[in-house]
């Protein structure tokens, strides 16, 4: 359960269950909530429309577009179950503002039958079936509903599921930008400070025009301009910054940046300032160049929609996340504010720090085109670079 969770919470009364859990990622880079059924007490005890409250909460901070949820249909009794009609309705309220991507039904092939949305829902009958939709070991799945799991590969099988064997680590190519340090790339890239692929999707984004390719492990060309769709770019940049070892913002800087919402709101841009002035070298120069980035992008929010808040959501928990587990709920909040915070107050907070031979790379146009603003960098990757990678662009290669 959340053990950072405050009792000064507006939903503390529905939080302290652990009903609704993040669990980072989907295969298709759309953002992963879990219910649990098995948590939730009694009816008596639990205020179903205070639930669908804390729900709405919940995404309202986590998510500016598709995502998906895993809904584990084990504990759920007559003690506490809230009605169908609850149920149809909330899912239809969600739906219609929230953009389901789909809902995985774990255990309960009657409620995907009665709803009745389609193929949006997907019915799966065991917990490993998961693995095929998303990243299963960053799920926070209660262990009543894995020995349930067992219990029915017992009876129905009779033997427990396979343990799942993960093979050791590959040595990274040399070419390889996605899931390596930012340390390797610099190394493999002439001291280069920045990521190609950074450096080369944000030039993209902003000039939108002129041909840029990208090659996947295999050596198949990926034009941007082919598909004639600018959230594939922005896709691949949030990618990347999820795909590094460490968070960008470093796993030391965690707690720090938890703690933003203590401070006094005047306050708030120096302690920003003071928690991005500890970061090495390397981390510092290329955040720089990323939030210069969103700060154009910012300025226009008049055109393309997208305020300081509205990326700090996007981009937030692809800067920054705990080295054990992932985001809890209670922590969006701070991390979002904080991510908002370096966006706005850009040029206060990184103004005084220098990093030799750093200053020509994070010149940037004063102003971007309008039609490249129009990027929405909260699309989900379901498209185009699935056919040229291994997963989700995994592994690119900048074309020379």
């Amino acid at each position: 359960l959340d053990t950072e969770l405050n009792i000064n919470h507006p939903y503390y009364d529905v939080a302290r269950h652990g009903i609704i859990q993040l669990a980072g990622d989907d295969n298709f880079g759309r953002k992963v909530i879990t219910f649990s059924c098995c948590r939730m007490p009694p009816s008596h005890q639990l205020n179903h429309t205070r639930l669908l409250e804390y729900l709405k909460y919940t995404l309202d901070h986590y998510v500016e577009n598709d995502y998906m949820v895993v809904y584990f249909h084990y504990g759920l009794k007559s003690l506490n179950k809230p009605s169908l009609k609850w149920l149809q309705t909330a899912y239809k309220e969600f739906d219609r503002k929230y953009s389901v991507g789909s809902l995985i039904n774990v255990f309960c092939k009657v409620l995907t039958n009665v709803l009745g949305f389609g193929k949006k829902i997907i019915y799966l009958k065991y917990l490993s079936d998961l693995r095929e939709h998303l990243k299963y070991d960053q799920l926070n799945i209660p262990q009543e509903v894995i020995q349930h799991d067992e219990n029915l590969w017992r009876k129905q099988k009779g033997k427990l599921p396979p343990v799942v064997k993960i093979p050791p680590p590959r040595p990274p190519l040399p070419t390889q930008q996605f899931g390596v340090s930012l340390q390797y790339i610099k190394d493999k890239n002439k001291g280069e400070l920045i990521p190609p692929v950074m450096k080369e999707t944000v030039s993209y984004l902003k000039r939108k025009g002129d041909s840029m390719k990208l090659y996947s492990t295999q050596c198949k060309s990926v034009n941007f301009d082919y598909y004639h769709d600018i959230h594939i770019p922005a896709v691949i940049l949030k990618t990347f910054l999820r795909e590094l070892p460490q968070p960008l913002l470093t796993f030391e800087c965690y707690d720090h940046i938890l703690g933003i919402t203590s401070v006094e709101s005047s306050l708030r841009v120096t302690r920003c300032k003071q928690i991005i002035h500890g970061l090495p070298e390397h981390n510092y120069v290329v955040l720089k160049y990323l939030i210069c980035f969103l700060h154009m992008v910012s300025r226009e929010s008049i055109y393309n929609r997208m305020t300081a808040s509205s990326l700090a959501c996007v981009f937030g928990l692809n800067l920054i996340w705990p080295s054990k587990g992932t985001v809890s709920l209670s922590a969006l909040v701070p991390l979002n504010l904080f991510t908002e915070l370096l966006i706005d107050f850009y040029m206060n907070i990184f103004n005084s720090r220098t990093v030799p031979g750093a200053g020509k790379i994070l010149h940037l146009p004063q102003k971007p085109p309008i039609s490249v603003l129009s990027a929405r960098f909260n699309y989900d990757i379901k498209s185009a670079l699935m056919n040229y990678s291994e997963g989700f662009g995994v592994k690119f290669v900048l074309e020379k």
